[in-house]
């Protein structure tokens, strides 16, 4: 937009009206326009506890616990009592100890309880997102992690590979933590042959988070390899 036409009237030393053109008086530019303050980016809870692993959601929720009750950062009651979030954590990893030994009811409690455990971290993140002051050192004394403000894209970390548990006939099931500014996550895998090298690497799909993650098509009583790869950053995977 061109900067709008601008009038004059002001008076040189003796009282008389200064005029376009008069000696002495130049203009050599437009006129000054008021610049737009700058908005300071708005720190965002990093949130996503349905992709964690795990035992990454137990020490997000150990974290928290130690973090966030009695910061002088957060003087406001949280809405969820320490003593709650410490026995639905509990409760939580005394139920993936039982779902690796045990069967689908296992697993389903322990589901049931992960889910009780993100409902509870999803209600203090909520509380942590309105009260840090858009100070990054409030966030993450609380026990979160924020949300990266750097959108320029960059080389993803190795996904690491924490367990791997059996799912339906002939599925696993690998369990990765979320890698940041991953879109995706590849799967491959091979059957091990004899002297344990593996065979031929196959597909095993791509998913778009890491708890959706999952290798089909395996042949009961064999023995096999995975690899998981993340996709995105600025080399691609």
């Amino acid at each position: 937009m061109a900067p709008p036409n601008a009038t004059w009237n002001g008076t040189d030393s003796q009282g008389s009206p200064l005029r376009w053109g008069m000696p002495g008086l130049t203009w050599n530019g437009p006129v000054p326009q008021p610049q737009p303050s700058k908005r300071m980016p708005q720190l965002r809870v990093l949130l996503g506890f349905g992709n964690m692993a795990d035992h990454t959601l137990e020490e997000t929720a150990q974290a928290v616990s130690a973090g966030l009750y009695g910061n002088a950062a957060f003087p406001a009651a949280p809405p969820v009592t320490k003593a709650a979030l410490d026995a639905a954590r509990t409760a939580f990893s005394a139920a993936i100890a039982a779902a690796k030994q045990g069967g689908p009811a296992d697993t389903a409690d322990k589901n049931n309880k992960r889910d009780i455990l993100i409902d509870l971290l999803r209600k203090l993140a909520g509380h942590v997102q309105a009260n840090h002051g858009n100070n990054l050192a409030n966030l993450l004394s609380s026990g979160f992690q924020a949300v990266s403000m750097n959108r320029a894209q960059s080389q993803l970390a190795a996904p690491i590979i924490s367990d791997i548990r059996n799912g339906l006939t002939g599925q696993l099931l690998p369990g990765i933590a979320p890698i940041a500014n991953a879109n995706s996550y590849e799967a491959r895998y091979a059957a091990i042959g004899a002297g344990g090298a593996p065979g031929p690497w196959q597909a095993g799909g791509v998913f778009s988070n890491t708890r959706d993650l999952a290798v089909n098509s395996l042949t009961p009583g064999t023995t096999y390899a995975l690899q998981v790869r993340a996709l995105g950053g600025s080399t691609g995977a």
